[in-house]
Formats: C-alpha cells, structure tokens, sequence
C-alpha cells in the first residue's frame, strides 16, 4: 500500500496543512467512516430499541450488528459481552463502581501501575476509601518498564482487581498484559486491560489474554468522538448491577421495585450515541481493509526513525523504553530548561500539532519528577517526512530559548 494514497482518505489532511502528531488524543477520520454516519442519518435514523416500524427496526439492526463486529473484532466469545459507553474513562467508572464498591472489602487490595491514566486511577481511589480497602501501585524501572520483580511483589494474595494500561500514554511502553492476567489470576484477582492506546495500533485477542474487562475509546482508532467499548466475561458481568438506570435497561417496572433487562442491555441506559457506534464499526472496517500487519509495519518504521532522529538531539531529554520491541507509537520529551507549552506553541507555528501537559498521569509525572512533558503519538498515516517536520520545527523552538539558558 502506498502511504501517501492512504494519506489522501483523511479529509483533514486535505483542508489543513498540518503536520498532526497527537493520535494518541484522538486520531483523525477517514472519509470512509464519516460517509457511514452520513449514510446512516440519512437513510437509518431512528432510536433502537424503542420501535416497531420498519426504519427503527433498521437502526437497531444496524446497532447490534456493529456490537457483533466488536465482538469478533476482539474475539469475545459472544456480543453480550460487548458493552457500549460514551468512551473509556465511563466504561472504566462502570467497572469501578458495579463491580469494585460490591466486591472489595476491608484489608482488599486494589493494585494498579503508576503508569495509569487518571482514568483507571481515580475512580480506584474512591472506590478503596469507600470500602475500606487499599489501593497499591506498580513502579517502573529506570527502563521505564514494570519489572517481574515488582509485578510478584504488589500482586498478593490480598489483592482483589488488578488495572493496567496495554500501553502507557506518555512513555509508550507495552506492558506484558498476557503475563500480568496470568499471575493474578492465580492470585485470584480480576484484571482489567486498558487498551485505549493499544487497540489503534495492535490486534487484540481478549480471549487469549484471559482478561476479565477491556476498556477503549472508538475516537483514538479512527470512530467519532464519545463512543467507548467495554468487554466483560459474561459471568463476570452478570452478577453485577447496572451503574446508569433508565430507558432500555430495564425488563419490569413496578412502583417500588424493578427487575433489570439481560445483557447487553442492562449497562445501556437511555437512548446512545447510534452514530458513534455506527461510526466505530465503520473504522473496523477501514483498519481490517488496511490490516494490523500495515499498519505495525508502517508506525514501526516511522517510530524508529523518530526515535533515531530525536535520539541525536542533544538538548532534548527523551522519556521512553530503550527496548524498541516494548514500545509503541508514543514519544514524551522535553526541551531542557523549556517549559513544554511553551515549546508546543512554537510548533504550533509551524503547523506540527504535538501534545504537552501532563497527559493525565499526574502520579507517574511526579514519579518520573517533572511536571510536564511534550508528546509526540504516532498513527499509521504518518510518515518520515512528518518526523522531519518535528525536528525541523524543535531546532527552531531551541535556537529561540539557548540563548537565555545558562
């Protein structure tokens, strides 16, 4: 396949002249998934679900076949297992509050990696202050990776649920999730994958894995904004309750009581986003046409030459695995002495689009001691050529600030 013919099925590449290095924010959108949703708003718009005429037929049609893909996208064993939420950080807050306040108890341990986004963080810490039990971490090494040392050690037989990141969001390294889902489970702990910064770029087995729960957002892998996916073993899910009541998650309702719908329906409250759902079938569709082997291929040769090219900066302080076979799309740096807005903003002025801040990881920031970084996350429709861009861009933002460092 060629790069640059892919490059053109991205309308935003065409209308702005930008050199985009944020996916792992959010990814841009291929023609093809924006032409599903204005397919389906003008040919299947309807509320599923709800009624009995032809054209809402046709919508929850629609609905759950997309459901059914997912399913076989990740190899669940059935759609009921397939959850939809409005992106990963509430799929990951269902999971905290139906399944942690109902199951954790005093002297429970909560074990988590510092590399977490606040996502699976947060909601960890409220839900162990709630019920009295303990919420531990992961640390990384000096190679910026969770040694087997440290996983034995924090998972015990104390520790209840274990959350992890497939792939960190500011280092990028790629935590072994199959290994960790094995050792905890002989702990007998659940395990709950974060694969938000894995799913664009990697195939993803959840039955080869063993994981208990999945989480990840449709809008880094090409869907629309405010779509998330949750998987959960079927067992696992059917004993708990729903975390959002309302419309369609209910099977009676009596004045004082109520019995709720079978999966999938029972975490589905209220009408969803149809077009979000639409949209994320729409880019399974684009990345199983353009295939994961592409895509690994392309990034892999792009990422490399991006670390190469940044590596021989010296004035960069760079924040990632030395094992390139434990890394992904993602490259945290700073300019030393430069404050990373600031060197944002200056790329900015040369339309190369980076991320800075703290990336949602505020614990790992202050493990790592800094307050911020700039990052670069990388898709498949990037190319050398935009790493050119980057570091022609960061030897500008440096000749400007040298002068002022001592």
């Amino acid at each position: 396949m060629d790069i640059n013919e892919i490059k053109k099925d991205f309308p935003i590449f065409k209308n702005k002249n930008i050199t985009y290095l944020d996916s792992g924010a959010t990814s841009q959108k291929p023609q093809y998934v924006i032409d599903k949703i204005d397919e389906f708003y003008k040919n299947y718009n309807a509320n599923p679900h709800r009624g009995a005429y032809s054209l809402s037929i046709e919508a929850t049609q629609k609905y759950e076949d997309t459901r059914a893909k997912i399913a076989k996208f990740i190899n669940a064993k059935t759609p009921e297992e397939i959850i939809f939420a409005k992106n990963a950080t509430e799929a990951l807050n269902l999971i905290a509050y139906s399944y942690g306040m109902e199951n954790l108890k005093q002297d429970d341990e909560v074990v988590i990696s510092i590399m977490e986004h606040h996502s699976n963080l947060v909601p960890w810490q409220e839900v162990t202050k709630k019920t009295n039990s303990t919420l531990k971490y992961m640390y990384i090494n000096k190679d910026y990776e969770l040694s087997n040392e440290e996983i034995e050690t924090k998972i015990t037989d104390k520790t209840k649920i274990v959350g992890i990141t497939h792939v960190s969001n500011v280092l990028g390294t790629i935590n072994n999730v199959k290994k960790i889902t094995e050792y905890a489970h002989k702990k007998g702990a659940v395990v709950i994958v974060d694969a938000s910064q894995s799913i664009p770029h990697m195939k993803i087995d959840v039955q080869d894995l063993n994981v208990d729960f999945l989480i990840f957002s449709g809008h880094k892998m090409l869907a629309p904004l405010g779509i998330g996916v949750l998987y959960g073993k079927k067992e696992i899910l059917n004993k708990m309750n729903p975390f959002l009541m309302g419309g369609d998650m209910i099977e009676y309702v009596h004045e004082q009581n109520t019995t709720y719908a079978p999966l999938p329906n029972k975490f589905e409250a209220g009408t969803q986003n149809v077009e979000g759902v639409i949209g994320l079938g729409a880019a399974i569709d684009y990345i199983e046409n353009i295939g994961y082997d592409f895509i690994q291929k392309q990034e892999k040769e792009v990422v490399e030459y991006a670390r190469e090219q940044l590596e021989k900066l010296d004035y960069l302080e760079l924040y990632l695995t030395p094992n390139k076979e434990k890394h992904s799309g993602v490259i945290s740096f700073n300019i030393k002495g430069v404050h990373p807005h600031d060197v944002a903003s200056i790329l900015d002025s040369e339309n190369v689009c980076i991320r800075s801040g703290n990336h949602c990881a505020q614990p790992l920031m202050r493990f790592l001691g800094i307050d911020s970084t700039c990052r670069a996350s990388f898709s498949f429709y990037n190319t050398k050529e935009d790493v050119d861009k980057l570091v022609s861009a960061l030897n500008k933002a440096y000749s400007m600030f040298k002068k002022y460092m001592k």
